[in-house]
């Protein structure tokens, strides 16, 4: 999250963090609606699961909750981890170790692919 936060922000761009899937959701829901361009989240985290998170990000009553890019994060690239996160509601994969540039793309192309 360090790194990732670290990136984002040197490309000037707004991060809010959270310590585990629970904070991150209540963020999500406590934010007015469309306040977040895209979600990144991790796919091993405390309390959720990234998958966790998505899935319910994406049940929850709020118009932007179905249309939010959600990315998963692991270090997992498989086609199969990336066939289940595309299951639970996220449209994009970026593998760990980070490469900046390939996260950079990643986080364009989801936030502007249509849902």
């Amino acid at each position: 999250m360090v790194i990732a936060r670290k990136l984002l922000e040197k490309q000037n761009m707004q991060v809010v963090c959270a310590a585990n899937g629970k904070c991150g959701i209540e963020q999500f829901e406590k934010a007015p609606i469309g306040n977040f361009d895209v979600i990144i989240t991790d796919i091993r985290m405390p309390l959720m699961s990234g998958i966790e998170v998505a899935r319910t990000i994406r049940g929850l009553p709020r118009s932007d909750a179905k249309t939010v890019p959600i990315i998963a994060m692991t270090a997992n690239a498989f086609e199969d981890d990336v066939q289940e996160t595309r299951k639970a509601g996220m449209i994009g994969h970026i593998s760990k170790p980070i490469d900046p540039e390939t996260m950079y793309k990643e986080i364009i192309r989801c936030m502007y692919k249509k849902q």
